[in-house]
């Protein structure tokens, strides 16, 4: 899941949060889906905005869509979550 280099690189976390910037829930809610911090969540998702250049969580998507980060089909199960 790691393109060549450091600024694709994500790390699990960064991963998982990612997985829920699909639907948009806020801060809190993927802080408590995750049972992590509200801090943490915000920590990870400005990680994942940086290593992929996005400035929205629908460009940081689009991003690791094209990186092969996450597929469409991940992005459909956590639409369904």
């Amino acid at each position: 899941m790691h393109c060549a280099g450091d600024r694709w690189s994500l790390t699990s976390a960064e991963l998982k949060v990612m997985q829920f910037l699909f639907t948009h829930p806020s801060t809190t809610e993927i802080a408590a889906r995750l049972n992590v911090s509200a801090n943490t969540v915000k920590t990870h998702i400005r990680a994942v905005y940086r290593k992929l250049d996005a400035s929205s969580r629908s460009e940081a998507v689009a991003h690791a869509r094209r990186a092969g980060l996450i597929d469409s089909a991940s992005s459909l199960l956590a639409e369904a979550a």
